[in-house]
């Protein structure tokens, strides 16, 4: 049990590069998109690529949660509060996904749906 939550340290460590990498490589696209195209396709590129990090960062954090309430002593109140923290989490991917891609995600790919801002840059 000691080797999961250890293991769970590690992909906080992990979700926690992936958020920092995913700043890095946005303000990085951003500065580039904005010198050829400028301010407007700027954003939209910075929005695009920090949500896809965000989006990743969320998921590989409910995975650490997850893992730790494997280690640890299960309780009513440790459940309780690692159901919650997964429910607000993913309640947040759920709706940066909606931002980014314009619609639900069940309906993105489907015949007739254009497949979002991508084909735009």
């Amino acid at each position: 049990m000691q080797v999961i939550g250890q293991l769970a340290e590690l992909f906080d460590l992990l979700g926690v590069a992936v958020l920092v990498g995913g700043t890095l490589v946005t303000v990085g696209r951003a500065i580039a998109v904005g010198r050829v195209a400028g301010g407007k396709a700027s954003y939209r590129v910075a929005r695009r690529t920090f949500g896809k990090a965000l989006l990743l960062g969320l998921e590989v954090l409910i995975a650490a949660d997850l893992m730790r309430s494997v280690s640890l002593s299960l309780t009513t109140s440790s459940v309780l509060a690692l159901g919650l923290l997964v429910v607000v989490r993913t309640i947040l991917s759920f709706s940066i996904q909606i931002e980014m891609e314009g619609a639900l995600p069940w309906r993105i790919g489907r015949p007739g749906r254009s497949q979002g801002s991508e084909n735009q840059l």
